[in-house]
């Protein structure tokens, strides 16, 4: 080959490299760093000294208590509630609501240092050797909220215990409860996390006055320790929706709704009007009701059975937000109770026979409805609502 041939093959060579060169730059994928809160687990945290493990069962063995509530919470079912194992799942969910339910990176399988591009289908990520399969599995644990820097944080701290500790009751505040609960994004068209019990609150009348830990938290004297002494506690039973996530699990519900009921005459004349009102208000919870996640709501049902228990007038209603997943994630309606407010449910009937009459009342609260529990394959054994008022009446007309 002659030299002047040689050197066009080689420049054609040298133009190829060049070119594909300029064409990986120009298609290589850009890492795009972490920036907001829920994109992120907490670092990953070393054992404290003094303990042997991060779990709540360790925990547990001094504080127990605090340990025996805390396995009753939504917090320590974070992870395994079946609604959420469903959600995650999904192809359409991410790789970022595992963040608020199991908030620690020793929880977590991978560790994500990025997004490539910013897509969040996208992220850079690699094994965990620090991951602790057992820990995961109790989702919002005590040294979630607890633990960080190698210490255990309370809201008074003590030179008495056995473990390293650190006194900081404002990072305990309900700071931290709302990097959770309050969270308002549309994540893709058909994927929206919005959780915006902390923006309800700051709108709502207990702002300044109380706080997330007041109620959902509530204070009690007692030892935290046996053999320690009583002092200033509170109750770790984070109640949520206060629906249970198991059958037959026990729950302790909060008292956010008052109920009112009109007087009902025992016995009335044929052709009189059966008049029953129940008044609903959102009297005790700073945030509305219901709060948190959107598919949670109130159902209002009157009914007038007769003897035979067939229904010869009745009222339904419903309080909630009601949304379109798809195409694309919507809110069609919301007519949640603003904290303050009350709403009347009224049933009317003039009775025209002599009979004996039933009339009930019943408020219930679900989690979802049926055919997203159908679609999401949660079975019987997933409880979705609790009865929150019920009464009954009994009616003679003559």
């Amino acid at each position: 080959m002659s030299s002047k041939k040689l050197f066009y093959l080689s420049l054609a060579v040298f133009v190829g490299i060049v070119a594909y060169q300029v064409y990986l730059k120009a298609t290589e994928k850009k890492v795009v760093p972490l920036t907001k809160s829920w994109e992120k687990a907490v670092p990953h945290q070393q054992v404290p000294k003094g303990l042997a493990s991060l779990s709540a069962k360790q925990c547990g063995a001094c504080h127990q208590a605090h340990y025996e509530e805390w396995q009753h919470s939504t917090h320590s079912h974070a992870w395994t509630d079946k609604q959420f194992q469903a959600e995650l799942k999904k192809e359409s969910s991410p790789y970022l609501c595992i963040n608020c339910h199991i908030p620690l990176q020793n929880q977590q399988e991978y560790v994500v240092s990025g997004l490539l591009d910013g897509d969040i289908y996208q992220p850079v990520k690699q094994k965990n050797p620090h991951f602790d399969r057992e820990l995961q599995q109790e989702g919002i644990n005590c040294a979630s909220c607890h633990v960080r820097d190698n210490v255990v944080i309370g809201t008074t701290g003590t030179a008495k215990a056995p473990h390293a500790t650190k006194k900081d009751p404002e990072f305990l505040s309900e700071k931290l409860c709302i990097s959770c609960h309050n969270a308002s994004a549309v994540v893709t068209p058909t994927l929206v996390c919005t959780f915006e019990t902390g923006d309800e609150w700051k709108k709502g009348p207990f702002y300044g006055q109380k706080t997330c830990i007041s109620c959902h938290m509530e204070p009690v004297e007692r030892e935290i320790v046996t053999g320690y002494g009583k002092r200033l506690s509170h109750l770790h039973y984070f109640a949520g929706s206060g629906i249970p996530k198991e059958k037959g699990a026990k729950t302790k519900g909060l008292k956010g709704l008052s109920f009112t009921t009109s007087k009902l005459a025992t016995t009335y004349k044929v052709g009189e009007e059966l008049d029953y009102r129940l008044t609903l208000k959102n009297e005790f919870a700073g945030h509305r009701l219901p709060t948190g996640d959107p598919e949670r709501y109130y159902s209002i049902l009157l009914e007038l059975v007769n003897a035979e228990n067939k229904v010869i007038a009745s009222k339904y209603d419903r309080i909630g937000e009601k949304w379109e997943w798809w195409p694309a994630a919507k809110k069609l309606s919301d007519n949640n109770l603003n904290p303050g407010e009350e709403r009347s449910f009224v049933l009317k009937q003039t009775l025209k026979s002599s009979q004996s009459l039933t009339l009930r009342a019943k408020v219930t609260k679900h989690r979802l409805n049926q055919e997203s529990a159908t679609y999401n394959k949660l079975d019987s054994s997933y409880p979705l609502s609790i009865t929150v008022f019920e009464k009954e009446y009994k009616v003679l007309v003559k």
